[in-house]
């Protein structure tokens, strides 16, 4: 009895914890996701929270996107102080490490910022025996563009001016073409330090996505998730390009905002053509995503955004992550957890961690249909 009130108290103080700390564990970003513990739950709800326990139990591997990290992590460490004897562990890698994981069954789930290609969905069908690879979009948020300039607290930038920098083809931070968006900054006369990131990411599709409709004269490349343009410095993970954009006076990079705030990193507004320059904000990133169709078909919910929306307040620069799953085929040991887990996720109460973390949450029509989808995975 003593064992289960100190598990009672200890989950309830987790709980607590994860809901009204969330900018702090964002900035903690642990991966210390481990329980230790075994058994199922009964289909309880937890006493923590609204958390839905169900059949859930075990360890349940997943992994992909860094971009949705710390949202994961608060995700997870909710979970399971909710869920007493199950063991959540996302490994934060990459969108195609993750997607590479899943078609080779070692994880439950995958977490991407973009939606699986034709020939991952072919490749996902050894897998889910009798079905197939599906994209539910659990994250939305915007691409920071963050930079480093001592000096200079303010800065705008549009679509074209982004991809000279990051091709390479403007240099200095004093170039003419930076000036002219930015009226009576001191701009100093220092050499631009683009970072990128280093292996395969959706973030970084998702950043040559925009920059290749936006400003197609001056983005030639497609939006693939290896860094295309020539030059620059490589950083592995968000948190690398963060962290060098940090540190390097001088530096320009591209992450999504949680790490932007977690680290006090100045961000780039964006001119969009608007009345006024766009603040990289939840709110103002919830305005891009609402405007998205499902392009996908069947259970998949893959979304088609609109990366040239000249719309008063939107900042165009946003992803999605998706939790990649099997709509038929999940392995019956993972799947009561699978389903609980993402239920959470998908909830009034995961989706409302989110706007404190930085991200913006899923637009309430297309989350509707998520939550249809989750409760029919087989």
């Amino acid at each position: 009895m003593k064992l289960q009130r100190k598990n009672r108290l200890r989950a309830t103080a987790l709980g607590a914890l994860a809901v009204s700390g969330a900018l702090v564990l964002t900035a903690c970003g642990s991966d210390n996701n481990s329980d230790g513990s075994t058994g199922g739950n009964g289909g309880k709800t937890s006493a923590a929270s609204n958390i839905k326990c169900d059949d859930a139990k075990g360890q349940l591997l997943a992994s992909g996107s860094s971009a949705q990290k710390n949202a994961m992590d608060l995700w997870v460490k909710n979970y399971m102080a909710g869920c007493s004897g199950v063991e959540v562990n996302y490994k934060s890698s990459s969108s195609g490490e993750g997607i590479v994981a899943f078609n080779q069954g070692t994880v439950g789930f995958a977490g991407s910022d973009s939606a699986l290609k034709p020939e991952e969905v072919a490749e996902s069908k050894k897998i889910c025996k009798g079905g197939q690879g599906i994209n539910l979009p659990m994250v939305g948020g915007p691409i920071a563009i963050g930079y480093h300039l001592e000096g200079v607290d303010s800065l705008t930038l549009d679509a074209p001016t982004l991809a000279k920098i990051f091709d390479g083809k403007i240099k200095k931070w004093n170039d003419p073409a930076i000036a002219k968006l930015n009226s009576g900054a001191k701009l100093p006369d220092k050499a631009i330090q683009p970072f990128h990131r280093s292996e395969d990411s959706g973030t970084t599709q998702n950043l040559g996505k925009y920059l290749g409709a936006a400003a197609p004269s001056d983005w030639k490349y497609e939006a693939e998730k290896k860094w295309p343009a020539p030059g620059g410095q490589a950083a592995s993970g968000s948190s690398g390009v963060a962290a060098q954009v940090k540190q390097v006076d001088g530096a320009i990079g591209y992450f999504e905002l949680s790490y932007a705030t977690s680290q006090s990193i100045s961000t780039v507004d964006i001119n969009t053509g608007g009345s006024t320059p766009v603040k990289a904000t939840p709110e103002n990133a919830s305005k891009a995503i609402a405007a998205a169709k499902i392009k996908g078909t069947g259970k998949d919910l893959a979304l088609d955004l609109d990366y040239t929306t000249k719309a008063e307040g939107a900042y165009p620069i946003v992803l999605v992550t998706y939790e990649v799953v099997c709509d038929k085929g999940n392995k019956a040991e993972t799947l009561p957890t699978v389903k609980s887990f993402l239920n959470y996720t998908a909830g009034d109460e995961g989706q409302k961690l989110l706007t404190d973390a930085g991200y913006a949450p899923i637009p309430t029509e297309i989350n509707a249909k998520v939550r249809e989808t989750i409760a029919s995975l087989s």
